[in-house]
């Protein structure tokens, strides 16, 4: 098992050495080249993605327009809620915005794994309730906070996206025109 990983789950729960191999034998880890589509609206899958290294993109089609609605880096877990938890059909796209390294996790093996050791599943819920609480930060700031106020946040928190991602998408994901970030942008500048 990859030590971010395994850094990771320990860092929720202590684990026995018989649920670490458990755990790595129904983990894969895969790369993906850039502009990889992990997910496509209308699709069923019941993986979910672990980011070793690399970005991934979430995004809607409206229109025919791609609204980013998030972005996950090393670290974060990726994964279409409505899709894995409630078998739906995904409303929303995943792909990789850079060469990604990530765990590729079977939803419908880890409820196997639950069931012969309970421990698993007890962490499994605290990894969701993580995930879920970030998730809504991220929508309370977006209602909440200006866009100016997004950029900023969002350069502050995560940097290296903008090395990455064009800034359409960044554009996208703060809730304005390319354009308007363009003059958010100059404000900023100007002010430093």
């Amino acid at each position: 098992m990859d030590i971010k990983l395994l850094k990771h789950f320990t860092s929720i729960q202590k684990l026995s050495k018989v649920e670490i191999e458990a755990i790595d034998e129904t983990m894969i880890i895969r790369n993906f080249k850039k502009g990889s589509i992990l997910l496509k609206e209308g699709q069923f899958s019941k993986d979910v993605f672990f980011v070793l290294n690399g970005i991934v993109r979430q995004y809607y089609l409206a229109d025919g327009v791609e609204k980013t609605s998030d972005f996950f880096t090393d670290g974060q877990w990726v994964l279409s809620a409505n899709n894995v938890i409630n078998g739906m059909a995904s409303k929303n796209y995943l792909d990789c915005c850079t060469d990604c390294t990530l765990v590729v996790g079977d939803s419908e093996k880890g409820d196997d794994l639950y069931l012969k050791f309970p421990n698993l599943g007890v962490v499994s819920r605290k990894l969701m309730n993580q995930v879920f609480k970030e998730q809504q930060s991220k929508l309370e700031a977006y209602i909440l906070n200006t866009p100016t106020v997004r950029y900023l946040n969002l350069m502050k928190s995560n940097p290296d996206l903008f090395q990455h991602i064009p800034q359409y998408q960044i554009a996208s994901y703060i809730g304005v025109t390319p354009e308007s970030l363009s003059r958010i942008r100059k404000r900023i500048s100007k002010k430093s």
